[in-house]
C-alpha cells in the first residue's frame, strides 16, 4: 500500500482525550478533565428544537446557516460588543468553533505562512495551522504574567512571513483574560505589521472579576479580525455543535466555500436551539456563569491549600495549578493521581511545552465533587 499523509501520521493525538478515555473506563472517577459544563441545555432551547423536529424541519439550511440565527447573532453582537455585521454575508454558522478555526486557516494561509500562537493553548490550534500548510510560531506565556502574552515577546516573534496572530481570551487552559490596555497594544502592533487577528472568544460570557474585552470593541481591529464564537460553553450546548464566524465578507465567502464542500451546513436542530438561546435564555446563561464563579473560588482556594500554587483565573472554567514542587512531570502527576486517587485532570504539556509543570483542572462540575477531588489531591500531594 502507498503511504498515507506523513504530516497526519506524525501529528500527536489530543492530550485531553488521552486521559479522558482512560478515566472513562474506570469506576468512581471524579473528572476534572474535559471542559464541558455539567448543566443541561436550558429546557426552553431544547423544547424549541424538539418543536422544530416535530414540524419536520430536518432538511439542509443555507450553507451560511439559518438567516434567522444570523440576524439574531448580529443583534446580539451589536448589543453585547457594539459592533455590526451584515447577517447576509459576514456571519457563517459553523460546526462549533473547532470547524471555524479550521476554515479560517485554510482560507488565510498560503504554504509557509506563519501564525503566532501563544502557549499554553487549546490543543487544536497548532494542528489546524499545520493542516492548512502554515507554520505555527509559539510564544510562551508565563505564570508570572498570569499567562497573558507579553507584547514585547509578540513583537519579537513577528517575521516577514507572519500572516496572522491567534488569541483566545478568556483562555483554555489557563483562564487568562486580557484587559483593554493589552488588547489595545496588540491591535496597534497588528495594524502596524498588517496582520490578521484570529480571535477565539468562546468563553466571552464566562468572565468573573472584570467584563470581557473583545478585540472587536476596538475600531482598528474590525477589518483585520476574524471573530469566532459559539454556544457550547455559555449555553451548555457542547453536543449540539453550533459555532459562528464573523469577518469581512471576502474572507467569510471563502470560508463558506470550504464549509460548503465539506460540511454543507451545521445541524439544523442545533441552529434552532441556539436561536432560542439568544432570544430567551440569556438569564439562564448568566446563572450558569454565577455557579462557575462559585466553583472557581472553591477550587482555587482548595488547590492552594493542598500545596499547589494556583493563580486566580479571570475567565473560562479552568484552574491551572503548578505541580513543580512535587518533583513529578505533568504526565506522571496526572497518571498517578488518576490511578491512586481516581481524580482525572489533564497534564499541562498537552497544551504545549510551556504547560509542562502544570495541570489543568476543569471546575465545570458539581461543587461537591470538586470538594471531594480537592481532598483527594491534598492527600496525594501530602503523600509525595
Amino acid at each position: 500500500m502507498k503511504p498515507i499523509n506523513n504530516n497526519i501520521v506524525q501529528m500527536p493525538p489530543s492530550g485531553i482525550r488521552k486521559f479522558f478515555d482512560v478515566a472513562s473506563q474506570m469506576k468512581d472517577v471524579i473528572s476534572l478533565g474535559v471542559g464541558e459544563p455539567d448543566f443541561c441545555t436550558p429546557w426552553k432551547m431544547t423544547s424549541y428544537a424538539i418543536k422544530t423536529l416535530e414540524q419536520g424541519q430536518t432538511s439542509y439550511t443555507s450553507n451560511m446557516g439559518l438567516i434567522e440565527l444570523r440576524k439574531e447573532i448580529s443583534k446580539y453582537l451589536e448589543n453585547h460588543i457594539g459592533v455590526s455585521y451584515n447577517p447576509e454575508n459576514q456571519i457563517l454558522i459553523t460546526v462549533g468553533v473547532s470547524e471555524g478555526m479550521d476554515l479560517v486557516f485554510r482560507t488565510l494561509l498560503n504554504p509557509g505562512d506563519e501564525v503566532i500562537v501563544p502557549q499554553p493553548c487549546y490543543v487544536s490550534y497548532i494542528p489546524c495551522v499545520e493542516m492548512a500548510g502554515g507554520k505555527a510560531v509559539v510564544v510562551k506565556c508565563s505564570e508570572k504574567n498570569e499567562f497573558k502574552i507579553d507584547i514585547n515577546d509578540l513583537k519579537n516573534a513577528i517575521t516577514s512571513k507572519t500572516k496572522a496572530v491567534l488569541f483566545n481570551y478568556p483562555s483554555n487552559p489557563t483562564g487568562a483574560v486580557a484587559d483593554k490596555a493589552l488588547i489595545d497594544s496588540i491591535v496597534k502592533l497588528c495594524k502596524e505589521k498588517d496582520l490578521y487577528i484570529v480571535s477565539d472568544e468562546i468563553y466571552d460570557r464566562l468572565t468573573y472579576d472584570e467584563g470581557h474585552v473583545s478585540f472587536l470593541s476596538l475600531k482598528d481591529a474590525y477589518e483585520r479580525t476574524i471573530f469566532l464564537n459559539g454556544f457550547s460553553k455559555a449555553f451548555a450546548m457542547t453536543g449540539w455543535r453550533i459555532g459562528y464566524a464573523c469577518g469581512q465578507k471576502d474572507i467569510i465567502k471563502c470560508m463558506m466555500k470550504i464549509h460548503q464542500y465539506t460540511m454543507l451546513c451545521a445541524p439544523v436542530s442545533g441552529q434552532y436551539c441556539a436561536l432560542e438561546g439568544l432570544r430567551s435564555c440569556i438569564e439562564e446563561s448568566n446563572q450558569m456563569k454565577d455557579s462557575f464563579q462559585q466553583r472557581r473560588n472553591v477550587i482555587v482556594d482548595g488547590l492552594n491549600n493542598a500545596g499547589l500554587k494556583c493563580h486566580m483565573p479571570g475567565g473560562a472554567f479552568y484552574a491551572f495549578p503548578s505541580i513543580k514542587n512535587t518533583g513529578l512531570s505533568s504526565e506522571d502527576f496526572c497518571q498517578k493521581l488518576l490511578f491512586e486517587k481516581k481524580v482525572a485532570t489533564v497534564p499541562g504539556n498537552a497544551f504545549g511545552d510551556p504547560g509542562e509543570g502544570f495541570i489543568r483542572c476543569s471546575y465545570a462540575t458539581d461543587i461537591d465533587k470538586i470538594k471531594k477531588a480537592i481532598s483527594h489531591i491534598k492527600d496525594f500531594v501530602n503523600k509525595i
